[in-house]
This record gives structure tokens, C-alpha cells and sequence, in this order.
């Protein structure tokens, strides 16, 4: 079950850890936060006993389970990964880099990058014999628990805001999922999920499950192996609960440690205006973010005023030089239906959000004529096309 380099989970603050073969079931299936000090736990592992080789020439998320909790053999998997790093030449030109890439997740079996960690997750609930998982999610978090909780007839309970979109909660149930739909915004359901959900349930939330975040390392494998293995300058990607730029930077560390290549990529991590509790905090040199008092954006994936990889993904950004920025909805927006005009990909609106992120970097000098950029699409358009066709909408189009 467990890949010959998993050593165990260890806390990502104090010295705590547990070896691998110590797990008790629901410590493997979800095991929350460190017992001695409340801070998330991460996978660990020995790399030194990691066949590089099939590392660097793996294709998909489950190729390189040398580097991931559980083998291959063992793994819930849809065949998730893989997805494709496409050239981005007129964006390039338009923006006056010397090269783009798109590295569009939405190609992933539930369109959304999310795919990674929640095979892992659900993978480790199967595997302690989980009777029910459960986490409140903007929306594709809960989708994707569903479709991989499905494959094993796992009970899975998304609960969901209301303003959660259509296709999210209606493919939870195709899926086979339950699924509550709660007044409000996100923190409406995660208090719902505490409070209303009687039976004994495994979390699958962001960082409540190590798994999900460690998933989401394999991003950065593929996008250093679509380049040869030659790193860009920067990364761009949106944020939200932290996890993805936790796991991209965690990906690019250990890339780095098994001399696949020799340094760090600038990453930036982008949050739109009205609910950008990470960026708040790098603004202000903080390292731990606050909760935002009143979220507002029309991008619902990224709206979680309360993160809690928040203090991890500064800490991440920091140590590969990158950065912290905000954009307008409206940018991000009008971002989303530039690249699908001009490179044909269906940017959805937190790849969107990363975009408009990307021209911002353009604009203030921190990018320029000799730079390279890989930008993260972390989600399908059509999850959200009515938002997109409404900005073309309100300009007469």
C-alpha cells in the first residue's frame, strides 16, 4: 500500500512525527492537526531512496508514486494528471515575455486541479476503512470528492454555499454524493459541516487530510518535466486555502533535492481584491494571515476568507522569492476571455484570476522581455460559463 520512500507524517511546525507503519486507521485516513502543538501534518519522505529516474520520466499523477503517500496499485484513480503544458505564443508577444506556458488542469477527470490531492485522500480513507467522508467546499473540492468516492462505493457528504456553481453541485450527486447546500458563503457550510452533520465522518478539508496538498505536488513535477526540466522564472497560480501553493512549492523543493533541477522558480500567488487574506498578510509582512471580515468576489472558488494553509503558503512564497498580489474581478474576468480568444484554452475564473495576475506582474516591471512564465489554469470554464458570458454581456457583446 505505502511507496517504499513514505517515512510517515510529520507536524509542520514542531518536531512531531509518526512513522509510517505506526498509523493508526483514522490518523492515515485524515489525520487533522499535530496532537502536540495544532499545526497542519505533511507527508514525509525519504528521497534519497527515490528512483529519479522514474520520477523524471513519469507521465500522470500516479506515475511518479515514488514521491506520493501510496503506490500506484493502491491508488483511487481516474487517471488524473498529466494534463498538458500548452505554448502561449501571442500572450507572450502581447505581453513581452520572452515565453508562456498554460499549464491547463482542467483537464483533469473532474476539471480541476483539485483532482490530485483528492485521489490521494480518498485513496487513504479506502484504505482505513472509512464509512463516510465528508468537506465544506466552494464547490469543486466537493465534486471531486464524490467521483473518487464513488469508485470504491465510499459515502461522501459535500456541503456546499448556495452560491456554489450549478454544475458543482449537480455532478456531486451524479457522482453519487450527499450534499447540503447552505445560505451564505463558504464559512456557512464549513460551520454547517461542524455542527449539522451527525454521523462519524472523516474531514477531507484542506489540511484537516495531509493528502490533499501533498497530492498537489505532482503539478510541479509536470510542469518542470514539460520544460525538460529547465525552470522557469516564475510560476503564477490563484490561491485560496493555500494548499496549491503549498503543494507546488513542496513539489518544487523536492525537485530540486533529487537534482532534477538546480533552483526555485519565483511563485506568485494571486487572490482577487475582495477576499485576499494571503495577500493582505504579505502586504502587511505578516506570517500568519486574519480572517476577511467580508469576503466579495465573483470568483467563488477563491472566496475563503479564512485559510487554513495560510501561514504555510507565506512561508512557501517566501522561500522561493515570489510574491503575494490582488487583482479586480473585473480583470480577471476580462483575462479569462483574452486567452480563450487568442490561445484557444477555457481558462475558468480562478485561472483567470492567475492571469490578470500575470499582467500585473507585466506591468510593474517585476516580469520583462527575458523572463519565462508558466501560468496555472486550475479549473474548467465550463464549470462557470455564465459568469463568463456575462462580462461580454455588460460590454454589448
Amino acid at each position: 500500500m505505502f511507496s517504499d520512500a513514505f517515512v510517515g507524517l510529520a507536524c509542520t511546525d514542531c518536531d512531531a512525527s509518526v512513522d509510517a507503519e505506526e498509523l493508526t486507521d483514522a490518523e492515515l485516513a485524515a489525520p487533522g492537526a499535530c496532537p502536540n502543538c495544532g499545526a497542519p501534518r505533511s507527508p514525509e519522505y525519504d528521497l534519497g531512496s527515490v528512483d529519479v529516474a522514474a520520477v523524471r520520466d513519469g507521465r500522470t499523477h500516479w506515475d511518479r508514486d515514488a514521491v506520493l503517500p501510496f503506490t500506484a496499485e493502491s491508488a483511487r484513480s481516474a487517471a488524473e494528471g498529466g494534463t498538458p503544458s500548452v505554448d502561449a505564443p501571442r500572450l507572450a508577444d502581447e505581453l513581452g515575455l520572452a515565453g508562456l506556458t498554460l499549464k491547463d488542469e482542467a483537464r483533469n477527470p473532474t476539471g480541476t486541479v483539485l483532482d490530485r490531492g483528492l485521489s490521494a485522500a480518498v485513496t487513504a480513507a479506502d484504505h482505513a476503512d472509512a464509512e463516510l467522508i465528508a468537506c465544506a467546499s466552494p464547490g469543486n473540492a466537493g465534486q471531486s470528492m464524490a467521483a473518487y468516492a464513488g469508485q470504491v462505493d465510499l459515502r461522501s457528504y459535500a456541503f456546499v454555499p448556495s452560491r456554489a456553481p450549478f454544475s458543482n453541485k449537480a455532478l456531486v450527486n451524479v457522482h453519487g454524493g450527499e450534499m447540503k447546500v447552505c445560505p451564505g458563503r463558504l464559512g456557512d457550510a464549513v460551520e454547517a459541516l461542524s455542527t449539522e452533520l451527525q454521523s462519524d465522518y472523516l474531514d477531507l478539508g484542506p489540511f484537516a487530510t495531509p493528502y490533499r496538498h501533498d497530492g498537489l505536488k505532482t503539478l510541479a513535477y509536470e510542469l518542470l518535466a514539460d520544460r525538460d526540466w529547465e525552470t522557469p522564472d516564475a510560476v503564477v497560480l490563484p490561491a485560496s486555502t493555500g494548499e496549491l501553493v503549498v503543494g507546488v512549492v513542496t513539489g518544487l523543493r523536492e525537485c530540486r533535492a533529487l537534482g532534477l533541477v538546480d533552483e526555485l522558480p519565483a511563485v506568485y500567488a494571486v487572490q482577487p481584491e475582495g477576499c485576499a487574506p494571503i495577500a493582505a498578510a504579505w502586504d502587511a509582512g505578516r506570517e500568519e494571515t486574519e480572517e476577511w471580515a467580508t469576503p466579495d468576489t465573483i470568483v467563488g472558488e477563491l472566496e475563503v476568507p479564512d485559510p487554513p494553509g495560510g501561514a504555510l503558503a507565506l512561508a512557501a512564497l517566501r522561500e522561493t522569492g515570489g510574491a503575494a498580489l490582488t487583482v479586480g474581478d473585473d480583470d480577471a474576468l476580462e483575462s479569462a476571455v483574452a486567452i480563450a480568444s487568442t490561445e484557444t484554452v477555457e481558462v475558468g475564473l480562478a485561472g483567470g484570476v492567475a492571469a490578470a495576475g500575470l499582467w500585473a506582474l507585466v506591468a510593474d516591471g517585476t516580469l520583462g522581455e527575458t523572463d519565462e512564465a508558466v501560468l496555472v489554469n486550475t479549473e474548467s470554464a465550463s464549470k462557470t460559463p455564465d459568469v463568463l458570458r456575462s462580462h461580454l454581456m455588460s460590454q454589448g457583446i
